[in-house]
């Protein structure tokens, strides 16, 4: 009982980090309408982008952790404006290709300017590890967590109450009746970008500062996939519950089957939802529901 409750308690805290993540596909999908491949690698970017203000220059926790923010928007609205911008209209393979191979871009230029080299972070929380009971739980897991769902209720907030997140909604909801209420949709489609790579480096200052970083980080985005389809590709909260199943599911079955199969069953688990909510609920929990007859 101690195993399972350790596994849980462990799940709820690596699903809160997969939620943050996450939303780096549902900002830029909710305002849109583009699945961006490359969120692993704007997450990857922005541990590279914090190491780099705190480590190579020498900057505070904070100011670097700011200026992560500011360099993440300006990548994120670069990428919208200088690539995205001119596939409007264009079929979702070739949008789906170009992000494709964004990735791929962005995943050689760090090897280029960082080295394939792993690198690691100074310690930013204590190191004693959070005793909850029973359960142990890792001091840069904990906080990690902490971190995530402080962001995660902040991006909910600014949605939820800012004229900026309003213009969003309204935004995704119809494109059309929003130009015609004065909104520049154009514009929206840059603040999705840049608040999507916000998001996605943050969590990859989180990730990297558990288990360090390196160009092959954004690989986790893939992992990441399976939570946006379960919780719904347009809804936030959708990212939240998805993460947590995910981050439970995961666990539960490494602990328990890894040591049965040689290893591995926490990696693949992952897939087996995403393949198993395609079968019984292709559009997600939360996600809302197109129907096209054909």
């Amino acid at each position: 009982m101690d195993i399972l409750l350790q596994l849980i308690v462990s799940g709820i805290a690596v699903g809160g980090v997969y939620a943050l993540i996450a939303l780096g596909f549902v900002l830029i999908y909710k305002a849109t309408s583009i699945i961006n491949f490359a969120t692993g690698e704007f997450m990857m970017i922005g541990a590279y982008f914090f190491y780099t203000f705190m480590v190579m220059i020498g900057l505070p926790p904070i100011p670097s952790f700011l200026l992560v923010m500011f360099s993440s928007a300006l990548l994120g609205l670069f990428i919208e404006r200088a690539i995205l911008r001119y596939m409007l209209g264009q079929p979702t393979i070739s949008i789906v290709m170009v992000t494709i191979g964004l990735s791929s871009i962005l995943m050689g230029l760090a090897e280029i300017i960082w080295s394939t080299d792993f690198k690691s972070f100074p310690p930013l929380f204590p190191r004693a590890p959070i005793i909850i009971g029973d359960i142990i739980v890792r001091s840069n897991l904990f906080w990690g967590f902490v971190a995530a769902m402080a962001a995660v209720i902040l991006f909910a907030l600014l949605f939820k109450y800012a004229k900026v997140g309003v213009a969003m909604r309204a935004t995704a909801g119809d494109q059309m009746a929003a130009f015609s209420m004065g909104i520049n949709v154009r514009s929206m489609f840059t603040v999705a970008w840049s608040l999507g790579a916000i998001a996605a480096a943050l969590g990859g200052v989180i990730i990297g500062n558990i288990g360090g970083i390196q160009p092959t980080l954004g690989g986790i985005g893939l992992k990441i996939f399976p939570v946006v389809i379960l919780g719904g590709l347009d809804s936030i909260a959708g990212a939240v519950v998805g993460g947590f199943i995910v981050g439970l599911v995961e666990n539960i079955a490494g602990g328990y089957l890894d040591p049965y199969v040689g290893g591995g069953v926490k990696d693949l688990a992952p897939f087996v939802v995403l393949v198993l909510i395609l079968l019984v609920k292709p559009y997600g929990l939360f996600g809302k529901e197109d129907i096209e007859r054909l």
